[in-house]
């Protein structure tokens, strides 16, 4: 199959085609009156880390076949190519079946099961403050067990790729490192850590840090503190939630500026993404409220937010409209950026060989007017006209 679009990083008409899932061959074509017709084409973008969307939840009682399929057919229809289920803090039993679930599904070579390149774990090693813990339930929140992560791992077949967990948890360190030494990332998130804690976990292996800036208390000291300390620090990428709610866009430009080309853009849709305004109730977080702005919080704290109900081309549009991010910039936040991450560099490049993922889309170079037109996935349309 053949695709034509313009590249974000140049403006440059191309086509690709793809051949077994990889992508074949890349064109160039020459300017003419059609160019200014064609979409932005550029690798297929990746979301590290999703809960749920469009009402279906990838964390509730049971995850299943269908609640599956449903978030990723929904996430196609947002231009996601290849995403992370993200699986929270609950009990053994509650994340053993998440994980049992996903890895069937991956497995399946049913619909979208290639969009599953890994599963991220964040908890049940967090946090159990207040504000820190976000909406992640304080009872089953635990310190790092090696033994448990094994089994859990094993539930997975394999697939969980990133671990979010807190450094300041008795055992993080070891747990850091033996994590690490078997291929996972590790992630810092939902922490209330010192800066030593949090110098010891890189040291031990941690490279990302989970949404930050959120996650965190609602007032905690202006410096220093866990957030000024992971945005100095070079040696960690960030994931940021650029959906207008969980950062303010004068703090999403500041910290995005500090980040530079370690910034990565992340939806952390949950299942109420795509939903209309009105109270939900989730196994997560309770009782909800989604604003008709898009803000989801809790209703018992309306200074809580729980999670985004906002896809990741929203966040593209956002990153471009708020801060100083051109469409080159954003697109290699949701696509290379997340791939070296993963340390799946090939995840993310258009070129030869590379997988071929693809999304095709319409958009201003100032962000507006986001619209995707289709959706890629090893070389199959997954969103787009029949």
């Amino acid at each position: 199959m053949m695709w034509r679009g313009k590249l974000p990083h140049t403006g440059e008409p191309v086509e690709v085609e793809s051949s077994d899932g990889r992508i074949a061959a890349i064109r160039r074509l020459g300017q003419g009156d059609k160019t200014a017709l064609l979409p932005w084409i550029s690798s297929g973008w990746i979301d590290v880390q999703v809960n749920g969307f469009g009402g279906y939840d990838l964390n509730g009682t049971v995850t299943s076949q269908s609640d599956i399929e449903g978030v990723t057919r929904a996430l196609h229809r947002c231009g996601v190519a290849a995403y992370l289920p993200t699986v929270i803090t609950g009990s053994y039993d509650r994340m053993r079946q998440a994980f049992q679930a996903l890895s069937k599904y991956a497995g399946s070579k049913q619909f979208g099961s290639a969009s599953i390149v890994g599963i991220h774990m964040e908890g049940p090693y967090l946090s159990d403050e207040d504000g820190s813990r976000g909406a992640h339930p304080r009872e089953y929140i635990r310190n790092p067990d090696w033994d448990e992560f094994q089994r859990l791992q094993d539930a997975a077949d394999g697939l969980i790729r990133m671990v979010t967990l807190a450094p300041e948890r008795e055992g993080s360190v070891p747990f850091i490192e033996k994590v690490v030494k078997a291929g996972v990332i590790v992630a810092i998130g939902h922490t209330m850590a010192t800066g030593e804690q949090i110098d010891r976990a890189v040291q031990a292996g941690a490279t990302v840090s989970t949404h930050l800036g959120n996650g965190s208390q609602p007032v905690l000291p202006r410096h220093p503190n866990y957030i000024w300390h992971q945005l100095a620090d070079d040696r960690l990428w960030a994931t940021f939630i650029p959906d207008g709610h969980h950062l303010a866009p004068p703090v999403l430009k500041t910290m995005l500026r500090a980040k530079r080309n370690k910034a990565v853009l992340v939806s952390d849709a949950v299942m109420f993404g795509g939903m209309a305004p009105g109270r939900y109730s989730s196994l997560i977080g309770g009782e909800v409220e989604l604003t008709a702005d898009g803000r989801l919080h809790t209703v018992a704290n309306p200074a809580i937010l729980a999670g985004s109900a906002s896809s990741l081309e929203v966040g593209i549009a956002n990153a471009i409209r708020y801060t100083d991010m051109t469409l080159a910039e954003a697109v290699s936040a949701v696509t290379v950026r997340p791939a070296m991450v993963l340390d799946m560099p090939q995840l993310g490049e258009l070129a030869l060989g590379s997988p071929a993922n693809l999304t095709l889309f319409d958009c201003d170079t100032d962000g507006s007017g986001m619209v995707v037109r289709e959706t890629v996935v090893a070389g199959e349309r997954v969103y787009g006209p029949v």
